[in-house]
């Protein structure tokens, strides 16, 4: 065996126990230190844009302003000559068409824009740019048992995540870095009736390269693919 075999070997055993011993909690704890250094999301304020890239489909472009201590979100959509526009200002729920907020229940519906719709975006952007902070938020169920997998080549500490009902009943799961516990892959499935995993169901979620915005570093590109058969459905591209 070759010294370079055996440090390899060394470096994966040593990899093998730290995973086994490392609660879920503890990982968490790395990866938050990781996107959020100084403890900035809980006060976070800032703006990004968002480039959704579909197949046979017109770019999306996304200008997103989260205030979380003003309780402020605001996503403006452009897609070829359309633009929308959501805000939730502590709670009160404004929708603008290509600049005209004075829309009709038949304007409202026949572009699908309604106040429910906002919140979604809203839980969403917040969710996916807070993570992994927002995986202490209330409901949140962290798996104490931390995971060695291997992903397309690459080997991962995974983090299985689940939710209290009134939350959510997908199952997630989360790929660090074994050695930065930087977060680059999620991946989520649907359940049954009885709380088991639909393995076809679901997609995951390849990040790479990051951008710090107000002191979080954040996946800079996600990629989108269905489990069940690795087609791919989408690209997020952030921009500062």
């Amino acid at each position: 065996m070759t010294l370079r075999t055996l440090l390899l070997v060394l470096v994966f055993s040593i990899q093998s126990i730290v995973a086994q011993h490392m609660s879920g909690a503890l990982l968490l704890e790395k990866a938050i230190q990781y996107h959020d250094p100084f403890g900035n999301w809980q006060t976070f304020q800032g703006e990004f844009n968002v480039v959704m890239e579909m197949p046979e489909n017109p770019k999306r472009i996304s200008q997103i302003s989260i205030d979380l201590p003003s309780e402020y979100f605001k996503v403006k959509a452009i897609r070829d000559t359309v633009t929308t526009e959501y805000i939730i200002d502590q709670g009160t729920c404004l929708i603008s068409l290509n600049g005209k907020t004075d829309l009709s229940k038949a304007e409202l519906f026949s572009n699908n824009l309604s106040c429910d719709r906002a919140t979604l975006y809203k839980n969403y952007y917040t969710y996916l740019y807070g993570l992994p902070m927002k995986l202490k938020d209330k409901g949140t169920n962290i798996s104490e048992t931390v995971n060695r997998k291997t992903f397309k080549g690459k080997d991962y500490l995974v983090l299985k995540v689940s939710y209290d009902e009134s939350v959510g009943s997908d199952v997630w799961f989360f790929y660090f870095n074994p050695e930065s516990f930087a977060m680059e892959i999620y991946q989520f499935f649907k359940t049954d009736e009885n709380g088991n995993l639909k393995p076809d169901s679901g997609e995951y979620i390849m990040l790479s390269e990051t951008e710090t915005v107000n002191g979080i570093v954040m996946p800079k590109i996600r990629a989108w693919y269905y489990n069940r058969d690795d087609a791919f459905l989408a690209t997020d591209i952030l921009e500062k």
